[in-house]
């Protein structure tokens, strides 16, 4: 399941306080094991049953970047969008995300400094009512002057 917002840029000069964008994906077993080949973490806890059963965690769970890899696609999408550069990004896991999961992940705009182009932006993903992972991006927006 994939519920996007429209794809696309919105400019600085455009971008106000508030803004809001967001996607929704079901993490399939399939982009758990594609994400362990192109990052290379092949820890046990993502890819082995049994082996997952006995952490903390009682069972398999996704890999944290490939959750905060969802925040990076709002921001490289929908907002700002296309020619969007990052600039740094804080991250704190506060729940695992399991196969079969959907995850929401939202940013929202709280700061904007137009004469350096930058955005701060909130961050967030969550599974159902349950907030897993949340934290803080700066990112360098498109102008329309500049294109």
């Amino acid at each position: 399941m994939l519920d996007n917002m429209p794809r696309g840029t919105i400019c600085i000069e455009d971008i106000e306080i508030g803004m809001v964008r967001h996607l929704r994906k079901t993490v399939t077993d399939r982009d758990i094991e594609l994400f362990a080949e192109v990052s290379t973490d092949r820890n046990p806890v993502h890819l082995d049953d049994s082996y997952a059963q006995d952490t903390i965690f009682q069972g398999r769970i996704a890999h944290g970047m490939l959750t905060a890899g969802l925040i990076s696609a709002v921001i490289g999408e929908q907002l700002p969008g296309h020619g969007t550069v990052y600039l740094g990004q804080s991250l704190k896991f506060m729940a695992p995300v399991r196969p079969g999961d959907t995850v929401y992940a939202e940013v929202k705009v709280t700061a904007i400094d137009h004469a350096k182009r930058r955005v701060t932006l909130e961050t967030h993903c969550a599974v159902g009512n349950t907030v897993v992972l949340k934290g803080e991006a700066l990112v360098l927006a498109p102008s329309r002057k500049f294109d």
